[in-house]
């Protein structure tokens, strides 16, 4: 092989330069070869002569087309991984996330006591009534499978309930845990009042604040203007007698105790529009359930789970001090109202309100399941009372299921109050007949006669509180959900509707 030494280009033996000089690589010094003298060099392709830079444009276009091929096959090839990992991604998160709602329904032996997984156990009725509640478009069907668990867990729960008899504490005993309460409250009211009401010395000066402690004005800026009204006239509200300045205190004459969800809103807002009637500035203070120091809290009948801060000296699990003991103590005729709903829609609406993101009705599905499998656990080892009142229980389940016993806390309540101070009624009669509902409240409160302008403004005004559009278009919640909650509150309601000697409050039409 011989190499022309102007453009080092391997020529073949029968080439037309047969004196080349060789060629000394890429620092060679451009000799011209002796034959062509620097001419157009031609050599041989497939037995055919060529123009040397024809062949090399050729190569070049052809070099130049196979890089940008494999350098587009490169973006290329990257681009397909890429897409593979994020479509792994995607896989694993469903994967993932179908493994999450399973756990929910499986036995785990570290946080829930196990439980069989052999279906042959679970009740064959229910297994049968199963195809009744299926939903094959709204809802996970691997759900389904899981049910004779869960069915198992509620005959847990169905079959440790016992509705006893609270023992009552002493009127002594209440004094020695509320001090300052017995200290502030008189024993005797005037008698002019229908309110339990009493003149308490102001020993403050006409520049002093008298709402400087108040919990209220100073943390509520929702009622800030309020209060700075109250401020401007306090003086002025002050009874003068000898020098010395009385203040006005009073006690509720009735109270809304509950139940959340339940239409208490609606009824505090058409109650407010009778005349006779006069409300507290705030709707739900929660003073004798959370703070302490006519008011409508949803949370009085129920809300006791401050106990274990206050009355921690109980060795059976059970309170030995409840909310309405120190509301008799002071006001033994005290009348309450009660306002329910089916327990089962009850829940439901309750998850809607007050769960902040991520609402759906297959998560509302699984922090049933998940609060079914708490209580079991407490119902293991506690009465049906300890439970109810377990305030780390309650802060432990997802959905507030509790509130729908209704039962335990009414027979509670009716330990210390005659059943003819209590007025409880029901929100699917309340919705169907406002007026109806509104004139036993009348009724039941002694309230006076209303003119038909009056009449028409209270039961013909739209309802309060109702649920949010964004809520709305969330839809029910399962059917199977719905199935597993009417197995679980059904004995409470019986037993309600037993109580009541109304059929009505077992809600087995609704």
């Amino acid at each position: 092989m011989r190499h022309c030494v102007n453009c080092c280009i391997q020529l073949l033996p029968d080439d037309l330069h047969p004196q080349c000089f060789s060629c000394r690589g890429p620092y060679h010094s451009h000799h011209k070869c002796p034959i062509c003298k620097g001419e157009k060099i031609l050599f041989r392709v497939d037995s055919k002569q060529m123009n040397l830079l024809a062949v090399l444009e050729v190569r070049t276009e052809n070099n130049e087309s196979w890089t940008g091929l494999f350098r587009f096959k490169k973006g290329k090839r990257w681009s397909l991984v890429c897409g593979l990992i994020i479509m792994t991604l995607v896989m694993a998160s469903y994967i993932l996330t179908g493994v999450k709602h399973e756990l929910l329904l499986i036995p785990s032996s570290l946080r829930y006591r196990s439980f069989s997984n052999n279906p042959a156990l679970a009740d064959d009725e229910y297994l049968r009534n199963l195809k009744d509640f299926h939903q094959p478009f709204l809802m996970n069907i691997s759900y389904e499978k899981y049910y004779p668990n869960i069915k198992l867990i509620i005959n847990t729960i169905t079959s440790k309930v016992e509705f006893t008899t609270r023992q009552l504490p002493d009127l002594e005993d209440l004094e020695k845990q509320e001090l300052h309460m017995f200290s502030v409250i008189p024993n005797k009211f005037l008698p002019t009042s229908k309110n339990p009401c009493w003149y308490e010395e102001y020993t403050g000066k006409n520049t002093t604040d008298p709402y400087v402690t108040n919990l209220y004005a100073l943390y509520s800026k929702h009622f800030r203007s309020t209060f700075d009204y109250l401020r401007k006239e306090f003086w002025n509200h002050l009874y003068h007698f000898k020098e010395k300045h009385y203040r006005l205190r009073c006690l509720p004459h009735f109270y809304i105790i509950g139940q959340p969800k339940c239409g208490t809103t609606d009824l505090y807002d058409r109650l407010r529009l009778h005349p006779d009637v006069k409300f507290s500035a705030i709707k739900e203070p929660h003073w004798w359930t959370r703070k302490r120091f006519g008011e409508a809290s949803a949370s009085t009948m129920w809300d006791n789970n401050a106990w274990t801060y206050f009355y921690d000296n109980s060795t059976d699990g059970e309170p030995p001090f409840l909310i309405q003991d120190f509301i008799h103590a002071f006001e033994p005729n005290a009348k309450l109202i009660v306002m329910l709903r089916d327990p089962v829609e009850r829940l439901y609406s309750d998850y809607l309100y007050f769960a902040s993101s991520n609402k759906s009705a297959e998560d509302f599905h699984e922090k049933v399941a998940e609060s079914l499998q708490l209580f079991e656990n407490c119902m293991l080892d506690y009465s049906l009372r300890a439970c109810v009142y377990n305030n780390t229980l309650n802060n432990a389940m997802p959905v507030r299921l509790q509130i729908g016993l209704y039962v335990v806390y009414l027979l509670d309540w009716l330990t210390v109050f005659d059943k003819e101070q209590i007025l409880i009624l029901r929100l699917e009669d309340h919705a169907s007949n406002v007026k109806y509902t509104m004139n036993k409240v009348f009724q039941f409160l002694n309230l006076g006669p209303l003119n038909k302008k009056q009449e028409a403004l209270i039961t013909r005004s739209p309802a309060s509180n109702t649920r949010r559009p964004e809520d709305r278009n969330l839809g029910p919640m399962f059917l199977l959900t719905k199935k597993i909650l009417q197995d679980f509150y059904e004995p409470f309601n019986t037993k309600l509707a037993q109580v009541l000697s109304d059929e009505a409050f077992s809600w087995k039409q609704t």
